[in-house]
């Protein structure tokens, strides 16, 4: 039974009827492939066909994304998601524009959070993405250390990101840096933990769309879209 919020999407904006097939998702891998038997007002019943778990993936791809400024933050979650970023981390990098503070903080990231949801059922994804806590240089270092790969993207860079060789399991990490981009202690102290640079095409990108770009590389070059 599908009730409270979820159900009245169904019955009133899918309008779902009896005897459709849908499926229903927990979002963390889940499914019962199920059809309507009856619906009434917000609330829709289902009968459970099948069931069976959707693996995680591998290798898990994390963008690292610099917190943009205004609506771009929204529209940056929504796009990562809907090509299927398995984890964003928001950073509040040297350069940001935007800034987190402590009294904000909170509804930022529900607003990330939010957008993520909404993302992972309009694209139908079984898994949806993690959305960390804000992250600090230093724990940004320390996932690019703990990586598979980790990548800096940077439209100078002399590598092309479909020539990088990539793994076939643990966390390809991609970071997405400001509009003013990485700054020099950044990129130091992101190259010291392992992390290398590459550019996602002949063109310059905006923060809030590069992110999005990288995952559809990285996912079609590791064989996940297959």
């Amino acid at each position: 039974m599908l009730a409270g919020p979820e159900g009245r999407h169904a019955a009133t904006v899918r309008r779902l009827s009896a005897g459709e097939r849908a499926d229903v998702s927990d979002g963390a891998g889940a499914v019962a492939e199920c059809v309507v038997t009856t619906v009434t007002a917000g609330v829709v019943e289902l009968r459970v066909l099948a069931r069976h778990d959707e693996p995680p993936p591998e290798p898990r791809i994390v963008i690292v994304q610099a917190i943009p400024k205004g609506d771009r933050a929204e529209l940056a979650v929504e796009l990562m998601t809907e090509v299927g970023a398995d984890v964003v981390v928001p950073w509040q990098a040297e350069r940001c524009v935007a800034q987190w503070r402590a009294d904000r903080a909170a509804r930022a990231l529900e607003r990330w959070r939010r957008a993520a949801r909404e993302a992972a059922k309009q694209s139908r994804r079984r898994r949806f993405p993690e959305v960390t806590g804000p992250a600090a240089l230093p724990e940004v270092a320390g996932l690019a250390r703990a990586a598979g790969l980790a990548i800096i993207l940077d439209p100078e860079a002399p590598t092309a990101l479909q020539r990088l060789p990539l793994p076939a399991r643990g966390d390809i990490v991609v970071i997405v840096g400001p509009e003013g981009g990485v700054s020099a202690t950044e990129s130091t102290e992101l190259a010291d933990a392992g992390a290398v640079t590459a550019r996602a095409g002949p063109t310059i990108l905006r923060t809030s769309t590069a992110g999005a770009v990288a995952t559809a590389i990285l996912l079609a070059g590791c064989g996940r879209w297959d």
